[in-house]
């Protein structure tokens, strides 16, 4: 019973991170693994799926009320990013990602500091590209940080939103709306395979969603009162712990 508690409060927690700037799984992923050590590591992230996907799907409908982006541009990257993550959902069981858990937290380290280093990063929205330019390029950043997400998970929002910043010019509040129409996409596809596969404990994963969807409207709420300026402090935030948590499970424990 206190398993339960702990991972709803983690989930809504998840939910508010994930709703501001990505990076939920960072928090509702090691809840699953603290809380129930023996079970499979596909089924974890399966249930952490269903359980994210409730989160980031009402955060972007919210988003996408309040913050003018051209949905026909970014559906190319929906698409490439549901079939990169059921590629990925499709390798978790079959091949050993010791390597890339090894490189993730340098990765993030990378970003972070350049990040930092660019004070204007991120607090001016100016599209490089328009059209078709525009639709190719979100589509190769939904390709393969989708399956990224579908493999493995933690930061994958952080990256979509780092990745719409820098390479397309988003600033951090529209880049968090983007990144939210990919995640939803994402964790639709990897959930559907996880489901199919059977590795998806369902009733506990629709009661996490519940505390998902709680968590993201709150997280909503205050990104979309508070603008760019404060998307940018939690995702500097998000990084700076992703980095923790993921320089320690590689390199200490």
């Amino acid at each position: 019973m206190l398993e339960l508690v702990l991972v709803t409060l983690a989930s809504a927690l998840a939910g508010f991170v994930d709703a501001v700037v990505g990076g939920g799984g960072l928090v509702l992923v090691p809840a699953l693994f603290s809380a129930f050590p023996s079970a499979p590591p596909a089924t974890l992230f399966g249930t952490n799926k269903a359980a994210a996907v409730w989160g980031t799907g009402w955060a972007c409908a919210q988003y996408f009320r309040r913050v003018q982006l051209s949905v026909r541009s970014l559906l190319p990257a929906v698409a490439c990013a549901l079939a990169g993550s059921w590629a990925g959902a499709g390798w978790v069981s079959r091949v050993d990602a010791a390597d890339l858990r090894r490189a993730l937290p340098l990765l993030l380290i990378g970003l972070l500091v350049y990040t930092l280093a660019r004070k204007d990063l991120g607090r001016h929205h100016a599209p490089r590209w328009q059209g078709a330019r525009q639709a190719a390029v979100a589509g190769v950043i939904g390709a393969v940080v989708g399956v990224y997400d579908g493999f493995f998970g933690p930061g994958t929002g952080s990256f979509f939103v780092f990745l719409f910043v820098r390479v397309l010019g988003y600033d951090f509040l529209h880049a968090s709306a983007a990144a939210k129409l990919l995640n939803t996409a994402t964790n639709a596809a990897a959930l559907l395979r996880f489901g199919l596969a059977g590795q998806v404990w369902w009733p506990l994963g629709l009661a996490l969603a519940v505390a998902n969807v709680a968590g993201s409207l709150l997280g909503t709420r205050l990104a979309l009162r508070h603008g760019a300026g404060f998307v940018r402090v939690m995702f500097v935030g998000v990084v700076s712990a992703l980095v923790l948590k993921t320089g320690y499970d590689a390199y200490l424990r």
